[in-house]
């Protein structure tokens, strides 16, 4: 009788990948699109260290204080490494500008950067090709995770950014600190007792939505910190009985995606960049209207209404409606299809200047936004990403 082999936890598969890789195993290609992501990444945290949200976390960082370890971006203080990675990962987050994984609906860089910077300058004398390795590998894990998952993030609840961003962020972290590969899965397992991030700060337009990248950065930092000195996590925190795949998911989701092509297939290739500072989903209206409105020669005054036809994977962003034309805050304008139309034909441009606390008293473009009908049709975008939109004026 042939003995059962007991099933291995992708999270043990990742940790000897994560130990294991180094810079000069990346194709040219890879290094590439990783020194993209941390110039991009490290840009929309400048244009976000201004911002509500970066501004009273840097506050606070600042009345801690603490040893002087890591930059704090756009300040002329240092702090510990955790405190860094926390503000530097909200800053980069704070305009929704940062890159983004399509096909599993998370941007990836924003945790694995603040975090490889933060360690990087702590630890002092690390060369740019171990930092380029550390962040390409801290955004495969990322990245893998989302790969795996079957469900959109927004059924579930979870913000896949942040609670798959603990992990990257340790993997990051870790890389960099030299941890065993029993020191990784130990990390892995800390970033899993701290995991999280959640779709109700877009319901409400909290500030947190920015934020959860910033707790996922820290976060998955002090995990790899932690397990460096002797700390220990769950080994089986991806897949065991009461794993992040059996516990947030549910169990939809696909194992062989987890490490399907490892050291083969870099995600941080795959990465994209937003031209809009708002949530990917509004995108193709807004390039849809651009192109009616400069085609046509539309101008507000001849609209009487625009319907936008989309996909389910749209709905948090088309609902409820007096929310998205009447946004309360900036972050409902960021994640508001009626807003981010009205704003494309009004200004035939979307910029950061579109996103404040005063665009969003803007009467020209409230009284557009009341004209944008948004329409969920199931039929449209059925596949995992960004759904398609159909626009009439």
């Amino acid at each position: 009788m042939k003995e059962k082999k007991m099933k291995v936890d992708g999270s043990i598969i990742l940790a000897k990948y994560v130990t294991g890789v180094t810079y000069d195993a990346l194709p040219a290609e890879v290094v590439e699109a990783a020194k993209r992501d941390i110039l991009d990444t490290l840009g929309v945290a400048l244009a976000g260290s201004s911002v509500p949200g970066g501004r009273e976390i840097t506050g606070l960082v600042k009345e801690w204080q603490g040893k002087g370890e890591s930059t704090l971006i756009m300040q002329s203080i240092r702090a510990p490494a955790p405190f860094a990675a926390l503000v530097n990962g909200t800053m980069a987050h704070a305009l929704d500008f940062d890159d983004a994984y399509e096909r599993a609906i998370l941007h990836a860089g924003v945790s694995s950067v603040p975090a490889a910077f933060a360690v990087a300058e702590r630890i002092g004398g690390v060369s740019g090709k171990t930092l380029i390795a550390a962040v390409t590998l801290g955004i495969d894990v990322t990245c893998r995770l989302g790969d795996a998952s079957e469900l959109d993030p927004s059924e579930v609840g979870f913000m896949y950014t942040s609670v798959y961003g603990f992990f990257g962020a340790a993997a990051a972290a870790g890389k960099l600190l030299n941890l065993s590969e029993e020191q990784m899965l130990n990390a892995f397992g800390i970033a899993y007792a701290q995991a999280s991030g959640n779709f109700q700060a877009v319901v409400d337009g909290a500030l947190t939505k920015r934020m959860q990248a910033g707790f996922a950065s820290s976060g998955g930092l002090m995990s790899a910190l932690m397990a460096s000195k002797g700390l220990t996590g769950a080994k089986d925190s991806l897949e065991g009985q009461k794993g992040l795949f059996p516990v947030y998911l549910q169990g939809h989701y696909k194992p062989d995606a987890l490490t399907a092509d490892l050291g083969q297939r870099f995600a941080v290739a795959d990465l994209s960049f937003k031209p809009y500072p708002c949530c990917r989903a509004t995108h193709p209206a807004i390039d849809a209207t651009l192109a009616l409105a400069r085609s046509n020669n539309i101008t507000p005054e001849n609209v009487d209404e625009i319907s936008v036809r989309t996909g389910e994977a749209a709905r948090l962003i088309c609902e409820p409606l007096e929310v998205k034309q009447n946004p309360r805050v900036f972050v409902d304008a960021q994640f508001s299809i009626p807003w981010m139309v009205a704003t494309a034909l009004v200004k035939r441009k979307v910029t950061i200047d579109d996103v404040t606390p005063e665009a969003i008293t803007n009467e020209r473009v409230l009284a557009m936004a009341s004209k944008v009908k948004p329409e969920i049709d199931d039929r449209i975008g059925s596949g995992r990403g960004t759904p398609p939109a159909e626009v009439r004026i």
